[in-house]
């Protein structure tokens, strides 16, 4: 007789449920934290040095819930096999919690265990996300298990100075984790982008241009190996350059000028043309016009940030059978982290002086755009599915 699962809850019908809970918690408590960080107000033992805790917690914590919650939902729809589901999920989900809770465990725990916890979930995520890809031979869709694999090497790498094992080893660690995640995102993208515009636009029809997408990816991440062998400031600024004119190459075919009506579309589009700014902001940095920094959040403030609420509020909405149309705090929550990464990217630029009071209220605008998903997402994630079909 099989037993009775234990987690048998709405939340863990499928991976975007407790992931897509867990990013936008995390969200909110990790940005909190790192605030009171940041003012002296929290000076507790920690595993990883401050300034690598926060990088590392919204790249491989927050960024890496998003992730396991889509790739979990979309490979079930890829392949027609389930995912991990009730019991198995709720194990893997409190494997990312608990990569996020040990490391203020620090002189308690061994460092060792601490890096153990967190290493171990982004390899059970590639394993358990490979199984039915291989057995439906879906071998199209193996890309994003590398991704996966590449993310974990980038955290290995991380650890591995934490661990006293690899000296000045935890930068390039983050900066392949980066990198690792932008390109995803960018082959996600030209996955989705021209299926949802046709989908929120009626009598749409996307004609893709393989060579844009080829350009598009191939020089995004030529830029980024570049940055990772620390090409010169020319090779570095005309990479960068090249692969902002291909990435919005791409996004033109794709676009339609009715996305504007649509808030799940514009968001995603918006999202987009964060990451072609964080190209050309990298050219300028790399003559040292701008600070690495306004490059650095348009990626991940800008691109991911705004991408991933985006995509979250979508998958939510379309694998819990409900209308894709987005409530009004929803659409203010996509104007709030937009607005959260123009202050935090642009507005330093033009007046470098009140840079200080720009990081507060970008972080304030962060705070509240999740803040609004976590109050109209934590129903529609935890209550029963509206259609059987759907997740």
């Amino acid at each position: 007789m099989k037993p009775e699962p234990i987690f048998k809850y709405p939340l863990f019908a499928l991976g975007f449920r407790p992931f897509f809970s867990l990013a936008g918690l995390s969200a909110l408590i990790l940005l909190i934290v790192w605030n009171a960080y940041v003012k002296g107000e929290w000076s507790a033992e920690i595993y990883y040095p401050v300034r690598y805790w926060h990088a590392h917690e919204m790249l491989l914590g927050y960024t890496s819930a998003v992730i396991a919650g889509f790739l979990l939902t979309a490979i079930t729809n890829w392949t027609g096999k389930e995912t991990l589901n009730g019991d198995p999920l709720a194990w893997l989900s409190l494997l990312w919690l608990y990569g996020r809770i040990t490391p203020f465990y620090a002189g308690l725990l061994p460092d060792g265990l601490i890096a153990l916890v967190d290493f171990a979930f982004l390899p059970l995520l590639a394993y358990f996300t490979s199984k039915p890809l291989i057995a439906t031979k879906n071998h199209k869709n193996l890309l994003v298990i590398g991704f996966l694999l590449i993310l974990a090497i980038g955290n290995g790498c991380i650890h591995a100075e934490m661990l006293g094992f690899w000296h000045d080893s935890a930068k390039t660690g983050l900066d392949i984790v980066l990198a690792a995640i932008i390109l995803l995102i960018l082959v996600i993208a030209g996955r989705v982008f021209p299926f949802f515009t046709e989908r929120g636009l009626s009598g749409t029809l996307i004609i893709k241009n393989p060579l844009a997408d080829n350009l598009a990816l191939t020089l995004s991440a030529t830029f980024f190996l570049g940055q990772l062998l620390a090409a010169s400031p020319p090779v570095l600024a005309t990479l960068a350059i090249l692969a902002a004119i291909a990435n919005f190459w791409r996004i033109s075919v794709w676009y339609v000028g009715r996305i504007w009506y649509v808030p799940l579309l514009w968001v995603l589009y918006l999202g987009y043309g964060w990451i072609i700014l964080g190209f050309v902001l990298s050219a300028l940095a790399a003559y040292d016009a701008v600070s690495h920094s306004l490059a650095l959040h348009a990626f991940t403030v800008g691109g991911i940030g705004v991408l991933t609420l985006g995509m979250m509020a979508r998958v939510s909405l379309g694998h819990t059978g409900r209308l894709l149309k987005t409530s009004s705090a929803t659409t203010i929550a996509f104007l709030l982290i937009n607005l959260a990464a123009l202050l935090r990217v642009l507005l330093p630029i033009a007046a470098l002086a009140w840079h200080n009071l720009f990081v507060y209220v970008s972080s304030l605008c962060w705070l509240a755009a999740f803040a609004l998903f976590v109050f109209v997402y934590a129903p529609i994630l935890t209550a029963p599915k509206t259609d059987p079909q759907k997740g």
